[in-house]
């Protein structure tokens, strides 16, 4: 046996579970990434999400059902605005990151809008950043959302759209900017080919009418620049990178040296479009 093959063989023992540790050492790290665009994704559209919130009047007593949250800023956020007299319903298919939250006056559940029936009672406010990621059906689950409102209670619904905005370095002047943007359009091929569709953030406004809300208005936020940007492009690519090398997007080398020009703080990256988009029952 050769030492390379030892190497191999002692990093492949798996466990009683039937895991290797060098499998185990990859789920770790793909979950220590998706943490980190979450977290990047707070960073930059949280002060957008407050701001639309407060817009929308929420305050003590009203009841709030917050969507497919995948961290504990906007529940929190929420609470404090609620007050004791209030509730605050957060749900998702992963409910792990929640478990801080879980506190008066804020509940946590595991639930999947875009299959399952909306929690009873009536809510004051329905709030949802990336609903529509995996939900087969779009439009079934923005009438849920609209469905558990109260009269008089307004439905907030935030997704970005990727297609508005297909470049990660829209000032593409030199190599390191055009792999970036060649990396960027080619996870959108993979997720186009997988069926996931990037064109979500658009479609909103029409959607939250065709329930039959009224006072429906929309805006978009498209940052350019900011730190969170690096650590959100420096996640996804690092996320993706087995399936770009996989279909031929890319080698190792593009991407290590996208990821080093990242790092580097000399690109201007951009994120796709989050648009927002809110209406009022009755």
């Amino acid at each position: 046996m050769t030492r390379s093959d030892g190497y191999l063989l002692e990093h492949r023992q798996t466990d009683v579970h039937g895991q290797s540790e060098e499998d185990r050492q990859a789920e770790e790290d793909r979950q220590a990434e998706a943490a980190e665009r979450l977290d990047a994704f707070a960073d930059l559209f949280d002060p957008t999400t407050f701001r639309n919130l407060e817009a929308v009047g929420v305050g003590a007593g009203w009841r709030c059902w917050e969507i497919g949250a995948g961290g504990v800023s906007v529940v929190s956020w929420l609470a404090k605005k609620v007050g004791p007299t209030g509730r605050v319903l957060a749900t998702g298919t992963d409910i792990t990151r929640l478990a801080p939250a879980a506190r008066p006056p804020v509940e946590v559940r595991a639930h999947d809008i875009g299959a399952e029936e909306p929690p009873t009672g009536g809510f004051d406010l329905v709030h949802a950043r990336l609903p529509l990621l995996g939900a087969a059906d779009r439009e079934r689950a923005v009438r849920s959302m609209a469905g558990a409102l109260r009269p008089r209670g307004h439905l907030l619904v935030e997704h970005t759209d990727p297609a508005l905005q297909p470049l990660v370095c829209p000032d593409e002047y030199g190599p390191e900017q055009r792999l970036a943007n060649r990396l960027r359009q080619g996870l959108h091929q993979l997720s186009h080919d997988r069926g996931t569709g990037l064109a979500h953030g658009r479609t909103l406004p029409r959607l939250l009418r065709e329930t039959g809300l009224s006072e429906v208005r929309a805006d978009a936020y498209f940052p350019i620049a900011a730190p969170a940007c690096a650590a959100l492009e420096s996640a996804t690519v690092r996320l993706a990178r087995d399936r770009l090398v996989t279909a031929g997007v890319a080698t190792a080398q593009d991407i290590d040296r996208h990821l080093a020009n990242v790092a580097a703080g000399t690109l201007d990256l951009a994120t796709a479009p989050m648009i927002s988009a809110w209406g009022r029952k009755g």
